[in-house]
């Protein structure tokens, strides 16, 4: 049997143009002799379509959209997933779904058992999760299907009491088929890979593996769908952050040669946990040139399909000199193109004057227009107006932030003047310590390195400079500085980055607590100052913008915690 993988990026609630894809890739697997093509989780409406599930008239589009596809479905089978209606009044009204589609009718549905409600997942909130398992036939084959999450409760703590292959190994299955929506992190593809290749491996049969590709909202999917043989070698790998399409014929899978060795990508978990245990590989494991790439295509990524999808073209962003917002510009002209970033240097009295320079020659090598808007006139006029209230108490905190709002105010303006998105050009580090001006250098309607490490920005540099020199040396020599009094370092008011990083990175995306951290070697009372910072600043990034995620454990949807609350602050 051929089978063909339809790896696609969708649009939430855009029916039409989704239903265009996937017949689009229905006739394309005809015309290669395909009997089969398979699609991914909640293609038909996109994923994740979150709170939309609650109007009927979104599932009735879903229903409207499979009766169109399914007269697609003739002479070839069709895989598609889809909301379903639970027809048992008790439970939620819904099931995530798979549906076989052939000869124009629906012939069966699996719906999804394993319902993630952790991070960026609430799925239990509107679906009801299976309770029955039957394999599907297929032109003489019997088909194991399953939905993402289906497939990963294996290991020595498994969050689930059941998995779903138990049940479907004992009614003689020929292959099993995935379909899933499973989000891009630096270091979840080779996770990925390894729970397909264990399903495989435990139950003795291929697997294809169909996964999303494209950015919704904050979320990345990145693709790489994979096709397993029965002895666990890895047979295909589509491409990551890209549309793909391949027709894989099962023959080759089910009855492969005994391999010599085994053809997978070399990936130990246990050495990568005790390697995360050590303070001191953190930035290295961090700032790895595969997780870098992976970083830069996912923002790039993430940033043109957040424009592309919401109809707009146009960014701009406050180019400071610095090396965050030079990171984010060269990001930001690659997903949109250089014609389509407009970048505003904004120096004040206390701005360097290479801080100017090296900014003009950013956009210069990159091809952006730019304008400079000196600032100190407008802040002058604050500081009079304030004057009587201040009461010449000594220059401190209000006057620095007065200054960034002041930009943030002049970027908003143009971005509404001309339809401009203003891009936010804060990092990790400094959004968790609380390093930044509400209103101010927080303003914007897309974060891009929010979600990216301090350690991990200078890497991104560099790996942008690889081949030549697009942002200038300088920018990524030069101590980082807020320039918002004489000779003033982000040291003045952090822990060096490099320190500060390895606890962020224990305590945000390992969970690890201050007794676990300064286990590690590190300054007690540093650890201390530290936690207390990313605790006291919640209410800052509450109202901050979308974070494009790129680790396993991003500020805003998928980090709930509270903003009144006592522990470790």
């Amino acid at each position: 049997m051929k089978i063909a993988l339809a790896q696609q990026n969708y649009h939430i609630g855009n029916f039409e143009q989704n239903t265009r894809k996937i017949i689009s890739s229905i006739e394309k697997a005809k015309e290669a002799g395909a009997d089969l093509v398979v699609f991914s989780e909640l293609c038909i409406c996109g994923y994740p379509p979150r709170d939309f599930l609650e109007f009927k008239d979104f599932i009735n589009k879903c229903y409207e959209a499979i009766d169109k596809i399914k007269l697609y479905a003739d002479g070839i089978g069709v895989i598609v997933g889809a909301p379903a209606r639970n027809k048992i009044p008790e439970g939620k009204d819904l099931f995530n779904a798979a549906w076989l589609l052939h000869n124009k009718e629906v012939k069966g549905k699996a719906y999804k058992t394993l319902l993630p409600t952790y991070d960026v997942f609430d799925e239990y909130r509107y679906f009801e999760p299976a309770y029955d398992w039957h394999v599907i036939e297929f032109k003489g084959h019997k088909i194991a299907l399953t939905i993402c999450e289906d497939l990963w409760n294996l290991g020595d703590n498994p969050l689930y009491r059941i998995c779903p292959m138990d049940q479907l190994i004992t009614q003689g299955p020929d292959i099993m088929i995935n379909i899933s929506a499973s989000p891009f992190d630096y270091d979840h593809d080779d996770d990925r890979k390894e729970i397909v290749r264990a399903n495989v491996l435990k139950y003795k049969l291929p697997m294809i593996y169909c996964n999303a590709v494209g950015s919704q909202t904050e979320i990345v999917f990145d693709g790489g769908s994979v096709v397993f043989d029965s002895k666990g070698n890895l047979v295909e790998e589509l491409k990551y952050f890209e549309e793909d399409f391949r027709i894989i014929d099962t023959n080759d899978l089910c009855n492969p040669a005994a391999p010599t060795h085994e053809d997978k990508v070399k990936f130990d978990k246990e050495m990568r946990v005790s390697k995360l245990k050590n303070p001191e590989a953190v930035i290295g494991y961090l700032t790895e040139e595969s997780n870098i790439r992976q970083i830069h295509d996912a923002l790039v990524l993430g940033v043109k399909d957040y424009f592309g999808k919401m109809g707009f073209t146009k960014a701009i962003l406050g180019s400071s000199g610095g090396i965050d917002s030079a990171v984010t510009q060269v990001i930001a002209s690659r997903a949109l193109g250089p014609e389509n970033v407009r970048s505003i240097l904004m120096p004040s009295e206390f701005s360097s004057s290479h801080s100017v320079s090296d900014a003009e020659q950013l956009s210069k090598n990159l091809g952006n227009h730019y304008d400079i808007i000196p600032i100190k006139n407008i802040y002058d006029s604050f500081l009079f107006a304030l004057k009587p209230l201040f009461m010449q108490l000594p220059f401190g905190l209000a006057e620095e932030n007065i200054q960034s709002r002041t930009r943030g105010n002049l970027l908003m303006a143009i971005a509404n003047k001309f339809g401009y998105i203003l891009l936010n050009t804060s990092n990790k580090s400094e959004l968790a310590t609380g390093y930044g001006t509400l209103y101010g250098d927080m303003a914007g309607g897309l974060s891009v390195l929010g979600d990216v490490y301090k350690m991990q920005v200078y890497a991104l540099a560099n790996y942008i400079n690889s081949d030549a020199e697009i942002i200038p040396q300088h920018i990524i020599e030069k101590a980082p500085s807020a320039e918002l009094r004489p000779n003033q370092k982000d040291s003045d008011s952090l822990p060096d980055y490099e320190i500060l990083d390895k606890v962020l990175y224990q305590y945000i995306e390992k969970r690890q607590g201050p007794k676990e951290i300064i286990e590690m070697g590190i300054d007690p009372a540093l650890v201390t100052r530290i936690l207390k910072l990313v605790n006291t600043n919640e209410y800052k990034r509450n109202q901050f913008c979308p974070i494009i995620r790129v680790s396993c454990k991003a500020f805003g949807v998928g980090r709930r915690v509270p903003i009144v609350g006592k522990y470790l602050s």
